[in-house]
């Protein structure tokens, strides 16, 4: 392309000499940057000629995962692609967050973020490439570690498009900012690396875009939606305190697990009559303990909540009732107060409706319009959401990760196909890095065009 353009300007001059000038400079000019002037191939055929390397890359990820917050590795891995490709890399933003800006001229600003951390999940996929890693956790325990939720394909993703901007800048302008995030499972990384002083330094991008695997979607397909697409995500632990004794003698007590069951009955009110009908809410006590044997009543039971919803305001009303249905109870009970802590909290994910009413067209002319398909909304949560609330437009779409066929043989056998953090899931990854690839970078030379 750039060839072409040298010799169609060196015809239009009549002196020898000057034409012998333009041509060698031109010559000059593609021996010192080839990749810019020599790339012309789009990104569905640079992702369909590099996938051999892209699938490789996966497969080093998949084998050697790492929990929230211990992501070193990782890391350091992510920050030698950033590097090699030319871009400035800082690392430890947030923890073990590693940011890559590459600057290619005037322009906006455009973030797109990855997420590095594993799941303590035992991996039962019998692959080749399937973690074999065990380490302890927080507490002590000895547990299996496994990218049980695609995160080592949204970094091999991001990988493949921070590769294509910087050997294709001729097609772009402005400024590439490539995030890799920690600690996206425990709902804190984004949050940290915002917080951090050096993310305050760089601005506000003026579009951040994300993607994230579809357990339940076709390779070779995306799924979009504009506005709330993922729910408001908080952790409750009520902790109900009692007066134990001896189980043949419950008047002398004050019951912990009685007050639990009361308690437990009592929130299903909250969703069914308190909010309106229309709003989407859940709250799910995923955890009871108290007690220790047949014919002893213990001093406290503890339950763990999982609270979810879209709104500010609905958030509020979930948690607020929560604390007054549970004091309630302990005073019907004649029990002390309980101990209601809130924690590992993530806001409501807002896709910004004019960035998916521009980016989702582009999907459709790079994959096709049968395989851009609109999303429904989940009560799941993604941290991603955190850099909306920061001010900048974001846009984070599903990216189907299971082949097809898989999925008819799923159908056919009457069951579902293994949902993200299961230990027996995997995506086909040629189909979806391909795909991851090509849409991620086709998004970003729409929003990064050059300056007329």
């Amino acid at each position: 392309m750039m060839w072409h353009m040298i010799a169609t300007t060196a015809r239009k001059y009549q002196s020898f000499s000057a034409r012998c000038i333009l041509v060698i400079f031109g010559l000059i000019y593609c021996v010192v940057s080839p990749s810019r002037a020599m790339a012309t191939d789009t990104p569905a055929e640079w992702a369909k000629s590099h996938i051999q390397e892209l699938v490789q890359f996966y497969q080093g990820l998949h084998r050697a995962p790492e929990l929230s917050f211990q992501e070193k590795r990782t890391a350091e891995k992510m920050a030698a692609e950033l590097r090699a490709i030319g871009a400035i890399v800082t690392t430890d933003v947030g923890g073990h967050g590693v940011v890559g800006v590459l600057k290619n001229g005037p322009g906006v600003s455009l973030l797109m973020r990855a997420d590095m951390d594993a799941l303590p999940v035992s991996e039962q996929t019998q692959l080749p490439y399937a973690s074999q890693v065990k380490v302890q956790d927080e507490q002590g325990a000895e547990v299996g570690v496994m990218h049980a939720c695609g995160h080592d394909i949204h970094m091999t993703s991001l990988v493949g498009v921070a590769r294509y901007l910087a050997t294709h800048k001729d097609q772009w302008s402005g400024t590439a900012i490539f995030v890799f995030q920690p600690a996206e499972e425990r709902g804190a990384g984004a949050r940290a690396m915002l917080t951090d002083p050096w993310f305050a330094r760089l601005g506000t991008p003026d579009y951040a875009l994300a993607l994230h695997v579809d357990s339940s979607l076709a390779t070779g397909k995306v799924g979009f939606r504009a506005g709330f697409t993922l729910a408001n995500v908080d952790s409750v632990d009520v902790t109900l305190k009692g007066r134990g004794g001896h189980g043949a003698y419950p008047h002398m007590t004050v019951d912990p697990i009685v007050q639990a069951a009361y308690l437990i009955v009592d929130l299903q009110s909250i969703v069914s009559r308190e909010i309106r009908p229309t709003n989407p809410a859940v709250i799910t006590v995923g955890s009871i303990h108290g007690g220790s044997k047949h014919n002893v009543i213990g001093d406290e039971c503890h339950l763990q909540i999982t609270v979810r919803s879209y709104s500010d305001e609905v958030r509020k009303h979930l948690l607020e009732a929560i604390r007054r249905k549970a004091n309630a109870v302990a005073q019907s009970c004649r029990a002390p107060a309980p101990v209601i802590q809130v924690s590992e909290g993530t806001p409501a994910l807002e896709n910004d409706v004019q960035l998916v009413e521009r980016v989702t067209p582009v999907f459709r002319h790079v994959l096709g319009p049968e395989n851009v398909v609109p999303s429904e909304p989940s009560m799941g949560g993604e941290d991603f959401s955190e850099f909306g609330r920061a001010g900048i437009p974001i846009f984070m779409f599903r990216l189907g990760a299971v082949d097809p066929e898989r999925l008819a043989r799923y159908k056919q056998l009457g069951v579902d196909p293994p949902s993200l953090h299961s230990a027996l899931f995997y995506p086909d990854p040629v189909e979806t890095l391909q795909t991851g690839v090509t849409a991620m970078t086709a998004a970003a030379l729409d929003l990064l065009q050059p300056s007329k």
